[in-house]
C-alpha cells in the first residue's frame, strides 16, 4: 500500500488531553508505540481493546484533512514545508467546552464515542474549509478502489460530490469536529459516562482549542504517526 498523509488537530504531547486520548486508545501516535490502556469498568480490558481497534489505527485526533496520497511530484519535504507555511497564516480557534457523546454510526443502534465541542464556533468551519481546499492541490486523485471503500451508494448526493472533489465525503457542510474514542459499540451512553469521569480524573482542560496541527503519516496500511506539528500563528 502507498504512503498516506493526513492533517489532524492533535493536542500537545505533554497535555492531559493527549494522555487521556492515548490511554483510552492504547496508542501514542507521537511515539508510534502502544501505551498501557485504560478501560471502563463496564468492559474487560480485552473487550475494550477490541472496541477501540478502529480509532487506534489513526491515533487520538480530529480530522481536518482526511488521509490522502501525495500528488505526483509532491514529496514529503514539500508537503511538510507547505504544512508549516499554512499554519503560520492561520489563527488558533477556541472551541469552548467539550462533551463526550455517542455518535450514531449504523442502523443497528450502535454508536461510537467521541469528544466534541458543545457549541462549535463559526471560525471552526472556516479553518476546516481552508485546510481542505488548500491541501487538495497536494493530494493525488482517488483510485476506483479508494472510492469504492467509501460505499458511495450509501452517501448523499452532496457527500458523493465532496468525495470526488475533495477525497472525503464529510467535509465543508458535512464536517463535524470529533475526536474518536471508540468504534461502534453497544451501551455507548453508559460507557461515555466512564470516559468523562476518566477525563476529569486526569484534569483534562474544560475547553478545547485548536492551536496546532499535526501532519500524520501511514506506511503500508499500518498505524498513523505524527511526523510534524505546526503551531497556528496567524
Amino acid at each position: 500500500m502507498a504512503t498516506r498523509y493526513a492533517i489532524y488537530y492533535v493536542p500537545a504531547a505533554d497535555s492531559a488531553l493527549w494522555r487521556f486520548g492515548s490511554e483510552v486508545l492504547g496508542y501514542d501516535a507521537f511515539t508510534g508505540r502502544d501505551v498501557p490502556q485504560w478501560h471502563p469498568a463496564l468492559a474487560s480490558a480485552s473487550a475494550w481493546h477490541e472496541m477501540t481497534a478502529d480509532p487506534r489505527l489513526y491515533g487520538f485526533h480530529a480530522t481536518l484533512k482526511a488521509p490522502f496520497r501525495a500528488a505526483e511530484g509532491v514529496d514529503e519535504t514539500a508537503l511538510a514545508s507547505d504544512f508549516v507555511a499554512f499554519a503560520k497564516t492561520h489563527r488558533p480557534v477556541d472551541l469552548g467546552a467539550w462533551a463526550i457523546l455517542p455518535i450514531p454510526s449504523s442502523r443497528d443502534g450502535r454508536a461510537f464515542l467521541a469528544m466534541v465541542p458543545a457549541e462549535p464556533p463559526a471560525e471552526l468551519a472556516v479553518l476546516e474549509s481552508s485546510i481542505v481546499r488548500h491541501f487538495d492541490r497536494l493530494r493525488a486523485p482517488l483510485t476506483p478502489s479508494e472510492i469504492a471503500r467509501r460505499n458511495p451508494d450509501r452517501l448523499s448526493e452532496r457527500q458523493r460530490g465532496y468525495l470526488h472533489a475533495h477525497g472525503y465525503p464529510h467535509v465543508l457542510e458535512e464536517f463535524r469536529f470529533h475526536m474518536t474514542l471508540s468504534g461502534a459499540i453497544e451501551n455507548a451512553a453508559a460507557i461515555g459516562e466512564h470516559l468523562d469521569a476518566r477525563a476529569q480524573e486526569l484534569e483534562v482542560a474544560p475547553h478545547l482549542r485548536i492551536d496546532r496541527l499535526g501532519l500524520f503519516r501511514q506506511e503500508d496500511g499500518g498505524r498513523f504517526q505524527v511526523i510534524d506539528v505546526a503551531t497556528l500563528q496567524g
